[in-house]
C-alpha cells in the first residue's frame, strides 16, 4: 500500500532502478503562514512590511479585505511559492475596510489559519509623525488631525480586540520597530510563543500593549537607600537588595507558577506573543530587577522564547 507522504513505496521510475520501501525519506508538506498586518495609520505598517519582506515574506499592501480569501486560496495551492504571505489591510481601502471582520471570519470558516498583527501608537505620537511627514490623516477630511485619529480608533476597535499580537510603537524608531518585527517573524516555521518582559514606571503610564501587569511597588524602594539610589535594577547590589533581602524571589516563583496554565492556554488557542509588564514608581530599581529575574525564570519553560525590555530606564 502506498503512503501518500512518500514519493512511491514500490514504484519504478523511468531511467532509474526499482525503489524499495525504506529507501525513501518522508517528504514533509510545506506549511504556509498567513499574517494580516493592520493598525493605526502612522503606527509603522510600512516599516513592518519592509522588515517582513527582508526576511522572505511575500508582502501585499493595501489589499481590499474582500480579496483576502482569493489570495489565501492561492497561497494554499502554491505553498512552495508562497510559504510566507503578509497582507497589509488598513483604512486606505475606505468603505471596503468595513467588511474586514466578515473576510476574516470567512477565512476561519474555510479552515485557513492566520494571525493578526495590530500596530498601535499614542495619539501624541501619531500627530507628531504625521506633522513630520507633512501629510494629512487619511480620515481627517476637513476636520482636525485628532478627529481623523479618533475616527480610525473607533473603526479599528473591534480588530484590535481580536488581534493576536498588539505592538505599541510609540517609543520605537523605525530601526527599533524593524528589529521588533524581525524578532517576531524572522525564524523559519511558525513561532511557538514569544514573551516580552517589560519593566516600566507607573508615573510614565501603563504600557498599552501589556497582556499582564505586575505591580511591585509593595517592595521596599532602593531609591531611599543613599548608596543604592544612583544604581539601577541591572546592578548586582540593587538586584540583591530587591530579590534577596526582601524575598521578592518568592513573588517571582508564585507569579511564574500562576502564568504557566495561561501560557499553555495561549498555545492551545494559537496565540504566539504576549507582553508581561512589571511596574514600580519610576521604572529604575524594583521593576527592572524583578523583570530581569522573571525573564530568566520564564525562559526555563518549554516552547517559549523570552526577551527583556526596560521601557523607562534612564528617564529619571
Amino acid at each position: 500500500m502506498t503512503d501518500p507522504e512518500y514519493a512511491g513505496a514500490e514504484s519504478t521510475v523511468p531511467g532509474a532502478g526499482r525503489i524499495r520501501e525504506g529507501d525513501l525519506t518522508p517528504i514533509k508538506p510545506v506549511e504556509s503562514e498567513l499574517l494580516v498586518v493592520t493598525g493605526m495609520s502612522g503606527a509603522g505598517r510600512s516599516t513592518a512590511a519592509n522588515a517582513l519582506e527582508d526576511h522572505g515574506w511575500y508582502v501585499v499592501e493595501n489589499l481590499p479585505p474582500q480579496m483576502l480569501g482569493t489570495l489565501a486560496e492561492l497561497m494554499s495551492r502554491m505553498p512552495q511559492s508562497l510559504p510566507k504571505l503578509a497582507v497589509v489591510v488598513d483604512v486606505r481601502s475606505k468603505a471596503l475596510f468595513a467588511d474586514i471582520r466578515d473576510s476574516l471570519n470567512a477565512l476561519s470558516a474555510s479552515g485557513i489559519s492566520f494571525r493578526v498583527l495590530f500596530l498601535d501608537a499614542s495619539d501624541e505620537t501619531l500627530v507628531r509623525r504625521f506633522e513630520q511627514g507633512r501629510r494629512p490623516h487619511p480620515l481627517q477630511g476637513n476636520g482636525r488631525m485628532l478627529d481623523g485619529i479618533a475616527a480610525e480608533r473607533e473603526l479599528l476597535a473591534d480588530m484590535k480586540s481580536v488581534s493576536e499580537m498588539v505592538l505599541d510603537t510609540s517609543t520605537l524608531n523605525v530601526h527599533e520597530l524593524g528589529s521588533a518585527v524581525t524578532e517576531l517573524f524572522s525564524e523559519s516555521g511558525p513561532v511557538v510563543l514569544r514573551l516580552t518582559v517589560m519593566s516600566f514606571g507607573f508615573k510614565y503610564g501603563l504600557p498599552v500593549d501589556a497582556n499582564f501587569v505586575a505591580d511591585v511597588r509593595f517592595l521596599p524602594n532602593p531609591h531611599w537607600v543613599p548608596q543604592l539610589r544612583p544604581h539601577t535594577g541591572l546592578d548586582r547590589d540593587v538586584s540583591d537588595f530587591v530579590l534577596i533581602e526582601n524575598n521578592a524571589a518568592e513573588f517571582v516563583d508564585r507569579y511564574v507558577h500562576a502564568l504557566e496554565p495561561v501560557l499553555d492556554g495561549y498555545r492551545r488557542e494559537n496565540k504566539h506573543y504576549a507582553t508581561i509588564a512589571v511596574g514600580c514608581t519610576g521604572g529604575k530599581h524594583r521593576s527592572v530587577a524583578v523583570a530581569s529575574e522573571l525573564a530568566k525564570r520564564l525562559a526555563q519553560l518549554p516552547r517559549v522564547t523570552v526577551s527583556t525590555r526596560h521601557r523607562d530606564l534612564g528617564r529619571e
